[in-house]
């Protein structure tokens, strides 16, 4: 369990702003991690005396929250004040950093992206909804589904996964269902609604390999435009969104799947598996075989 927990946050610091730290998972790591993990928010806190420095996680989606105590968090250089029963949704990509009270009590939840592919298969829009980087209220029973998480992450009872998947999928939809009803009726199309919906596209599309110009165009805007909400939202460029959504779904299937490498290859719409090896290795730092093997 202690090198599941590493596995989750001890990685290649790759750093695609000078100044925030990037957090990875797959491709990383020898060791397939864990269905998800959860700490207590004083288990990494009391290390760096109650304050976390400005990072973002590449492909992991954070759920924080405050039971007691309290503090603030900064969510893409907005700050935000936390108080007791706040939660803090943090999708992959998003610059985050905290600062709480000492001795506040709460838990970090985090589940990698493929995941939320996992649970989040023909529900709408909600992976577009969800990822809002964003300060929520949490009511009691979200709450208890988050302690819930921790003792069963904490124990090894009889199908632990199979309930700790099912209890992800519950807290996701209560956050889905918060955002709902924190959302306000203002239907204008601002930058961060251009770029959930331009990620809800790639949702659709990515298999397709569409060019930038592709989604630009299905948005009404300009590449460069499309290119600069993105970086603007989460320091990738529009290309680097689209090729880490099909890199994340080659991961999956390499995963979780016994595909050979060449049908995984012209599943993900590629026509040449060696082409789709060398994207592979360039993206993931190893081969699908390697990665696979490792598996």
């Amino acid at each position: 369990m202690a090198e599941t927990g590493k596995n989750l946050y001890i990685s290649n610091m790759e750093k695609r702003l000078a100044s925030v730290q990037s957090y990875s998972l797959f491709g990383e790591s020898t060791h397939l991690p864990d269905v998800l993990h959860c700490e207590t928010i004083a288990d990494r806190s009391v290390l760096h005396d109650w304050e976390l420095a400005p990072h973002r996680h590449a492909r992991l989606h954070q759920i924080v929250l405050v039971e007691k105590g309290g503090g603030s968090v900064s969510l893409d250089g907005k700050t935000h004040a936390l108080t007791q029963s706040s939660l803090v949704n943090v999708p992959p990509e998003h610059v985050h950093s905290f600062r709480f009270e000492k001795n506040t009590r709460g838990w970090v939840t985090t589940m990698a992206d493929e995941l939320l592919d996992e649970l989040l298969v023909g529900v709408g829009t909600l992976r577009t909804e969800l990822g809002q980087a964003c300060v929520l209220s949490a009511d009691a029973t979200m709450t208890q589904t988050v302690q819930q998480i921790w003792l069963e992450f904490s124990g090894q009872e009889t199908a632990r996964a199979l309930v700790l998947r099912g209890l992800s999928g519950v807290l996701l939809g209560w956050v889905a269902r918060q955002l709902a009803l924190q959302a306000s009726g203002n239907a204008k199309l601002t930058d961060s609604v251009l770029v959930q919906r331009f990620k809800a596209l790639i949702e659709q599309h990515f298999r397709a390999h569409w060019t930038v110009s592709q989604y630009a165009n299905a948005l009404s805007i300009s590449p460069t435009h499309l290119s600069r909400l993105t970086r603007a939202s989460n320091g990738s460029s529009a290309l680097r969104m689209i090729e880490a959504r099909l890199m994340r779904e080659a991961r999956r299937n390499l995963a979780y799947t016994h595909l050979s490498i060449s049908s995984i290859a012209y599943t993900l719409g590629f026509s040449d598996p060696a082409y789709f090896s060398r994207v592979f290795t360039r993206d993931a730092g190893i081969s699908p075989k390697t990665f696979r093997s490792q598996i």
